[in-house]
């Protein structure tokens, strides 16, 4: 099993990727690691932060998508309909853009035991975005 670290600001996750439901997906991500960007909080999918990614292509279209994510089940969504980005959800979400539902391919799950998804949503809406960097645990 391949482990990631995902840091999002000053908080730091374990991840998993899902290998066995998203193996195109999984592989174009992890062939690009490690990744930066920027956390914001998602304006229309409820709890859960995104990285816009513009134009940004792994080259995968739609494999285990989902539009309901639970909490650390992270998707990527192609560009096309909407930009490219990733949604990275710390609650309750149907992942959503201005052209209406969306679906993401749900690749890589966080492992949050202690509940810091939560505090990730808490310094989204009160501080702003937060840098996130998602690279393979050494």
């Amino acid at each position: 099993m391949t482990l990631l670290t995902v840091r999002i600001g000053p908080l730091s996750f374990t991840a998993t990727f899902e290998s066995e439901r998203a193996p195109r997906t999984t592989a174009a991500f992890q062939a690009r690691l490690p990744l930066e960007g920027q956390l914001v909080q998602a304006r229309w999918s409820g709890e859960a932060g995104w990285v816009p990614l513009a134009d940004y292509d792994l080259g995968v279209a739609c494999e285990n998508a989902t539009s309901y994510p639970a909490p650390g089940q992270v998707l990527w969504h192609p560009p096309g309909l909407s930009e490219a980005e990733l949604l990275v959800p710390y609650g309750s979400t149907c992942f959503s853009s201005r052209v209406g539902q969306l679906a993401g391919n749900h690749f890589l799950t966080i492992v949050d035991e202690r509940g810091g998804l939560a505090e990730v949503g808490r310094r989204l809406l009160r501080e702003g975005a937060q840098s996130i960097c998602f690279e393979l645990t050494e």
